[in-house]
């Protein structure tokens, strides 16, 4: 018990631990304003819509200033290709996601919303797509390179523990890149609740998972 109190305590220190467990809250708000506006339970219908909009806002208060990552992961890496297609798209996202957040609170023109949604959308799915092809690579490497270490069971262990992590990753951007492609391109399979609820929150519980301390 006091493991997994000091696990949730390291968690919860974490810039994306506190933004996974807001995600989550965002999502299921989502889900229950979803079936309470089916039941016709206008009160509940109407309390979840706040809460989903006032998490989603405090997301992107809490995100200020994460465009910077990317660009510090260019700066302190030799990058490849992908890696400056992948993290010059997320800057994009993150970036222009703070014009978005003033205007929605009204700080700014809140007729620049739909547009600030689009451009941050559009740069999140372009960098998502990149780092998903990025993680695919790898954990194709991975299992070349798991297969010439026989007997050496700790190394194995490894290669396991990062491909487990990098599925998660993927599970985790394919997600978001459903909710980015509902900016982009609005329709009904992806704008659809149900559809926007689970993919927020497998991305969320990914996330959760690849934060939460090993040991």
């Amino acid at each position: 018990m006091n493991d997994t109190v000091d696990k949730l305590v390291i968690f919860l220190a974490k810039r994306d631990g506190i933004d996974k467990v807001v995600k989550t809250f965002q999502y299921v708000s989502k889900l229950v304003h979803w079936h309470a506006e089916i039941r016709s339970s206008g009160e509940l219908a109407d309390k979840a819509k706040k809460w989903e909009v006032a998490s989603g806002l405090s997301r992107k208060a809490f995100r200020s200033g994460r465009f910077l990552t990317g660009f510090n992961a260019l700066r302190s890496i030799n990058p490849g290709l992908l890696a400056i297609l992948s993290n010059a798209g997320e800057m994009v996202y993150f970036f222009f996601d703070h014009f978005l957040w003033l205007s929605r609170i009204g700080v700014l023109d809140p007729k620049l919303a739909p547009t600030m949604s689009f451009v941050s959308a559009f740069g999140e799915a372009f960098g998502y797509i990149f780092f998903i092809i990025s993680d695919f690579i790898l954990i194709r490497k991975g299992i070349m390179e798991e297969k010439t270490r026989v007997g050496e069971s700790r190394e194995r262990d490894n290669i396991r523990v990062d491909r487990v992590m990098r599925l998660m990753s993927v599970a985790a951007n394919l997600a978001d890149l459903v909710i980015a492609i509902a900016d982009i391109h609005p329709n009904p399979f992806c704008n659809h609740a149900l559809t926007l609820g689970i993919s927020g929150l497998v991305s969320a519980w990914a996330g959760w998972y690849r934060n939460w301390p090993s040991s």
